[in-house]
């Protein structure tokens, strides 16, 4: 009888003792255990849709990933939303450069205006190109786009690094809403941190001096673009360093006689004879949009085609994984951002 009661006894301890099941209540609703998306770290993501480097596009982006594109990376007690693309892959109808990038559904005129803010790093840019074009080794982080007309692009906020340095640039470009023929259009840049556009190497593989005021990879910064009643207002922060400010109105032109073409632009752009003049009312009255992300600026197209665009970068032929382990690509994280309404300009 003994024996039955402590054999009893002990069934009855092991099945206690069992692990029981977590109730759905406490399984899945702490921030630690549940999967982070991208709309989960930025929640503005309900007003974009995007393209990805490998030619997939979605139009909801709520608890939206896609592995080795767009997904969440927590480093520290920080999540953060990863932008990558190849140097080679599938892009838009407009466009050679690969991007994983968003596009605002909702568009607008300058007029009406809108702002977008972004705190971000660029962890990395493509290590291969000619570093004679000035569009090697680049990424652009944010822009707006016009949506009829010529399609330019009245702002890119532009990431460049030349290989071996510690130190890259953050510029920004305005892009001419060209009268007449297109094919005469250009960028002009301004400098933010370290260099703008223009500066170049003076063969393919001998880079400028690093710049003193540079910023690297792997460091922090916000921008904002915030269109108000046709005037773009720009603020761009950083630890430690003075908040730097622009104005440019984007309904009057400041380039539309040839006495208005800035000395960048001869130099930059002789060898591809661009000189071109902007119509008077830049990009009044046009349907512009923001973009955000990674919008990668190096290809593998040959430099002696187009020595401002095109970099002549490694691609392996299009294999992405390829492209990914040597290099050929780049990387852009956001922890935060928000897209809204122009709003009056701070002082």
């Amino acid at each position: 009888m003994k024996n039955y009661i402590f054999a009893t006894i002990a069934l009855f301890a092991l099945f206690a003792c069992k692990e029981k099941p977590k109730s759905s209540s406490t399984s899945d609703t702490t921030s630690e255990n549940t999967v982070k998306y991208p709309s989960d770290v930025i929640p503005f993501m309900d007003e974009w849709k995007i393209l990805l480097g490998d030619g997939t596009h979605s139009e909801d982006l709520i608890n939206y990933e896609k592995k080795g594109f767009f997904y969440v990376e927590k480093e520290n007690e920080t999540n953060w939303v990863v932008y990558k693309t190849p140097n080679s892959g599938v892009t838009s109808r407009t466009s050679s450069n690969t991007r994983t990038e968003l596009g605002q559904k909702k568009h607008w005129i300058p007029e009406d205006g809108g702002k977008l803010t972004g705190t971000l790093k660029v962890q990395h840019v493509s290590t291969s190109g000619d570093a004679r074009v000035a569009a090697s080794y680049s990424v652009v982080v944010g822009q707006i786009h016009s949506d009829e007309g010529h399609e330019n692009e009245p702002i890119k906020i532009f990431y460049k690094k030349f290989p071996g340095h510690t130190k890259g640039s953050l510029f920004w470009n305005y892009e001419i809403n060209t009268k007449g023929d297109n094919s005469k259009r250009w960028d002009f840049s301004t400098a933010i941190w370290g260099y703008d556009m223009s500066v170049v190497g003076s063969t393919a593989d001998t880079y400028p001096a690093e710049p003193e005021n540079g910023i690297p990879l792997g460091e922090e910064f916000s921008y904002e673009i915030n269109v108000y009643k046709g005037i773009m207002y720009l603020t761009f922060t950083r630890e430690g360093h003075e908040t730097i400010k622009f104005t440019k109105n984007l309904v009057k032109s400041d380039f539309a006689k040839k006495e208005d073409i800035p000395q960048q632009i001869w130099t930059l752009y002789a060898s591809i004879g661009r000189d071109g003049v902007e119509r008077e009312s830049a990009y009044a009255g046009e349907i512009n949009y923001f973009k955000q992300g990674a919008y990668n600026q190096t290809n593998g197209k040959k430099p002696e085609d187009n020595m401002v665009w095109s970099t002549g970068s490694e691609t392996y032929n299009g294999d992405i994984a390829k492209q990914y382990a040597n290099g050929s690509y780049t990387e852009v994280w956001f922890k935060e951002a928000t897209v809204g309404e122009g709003t009056p300009p701070s002082n």
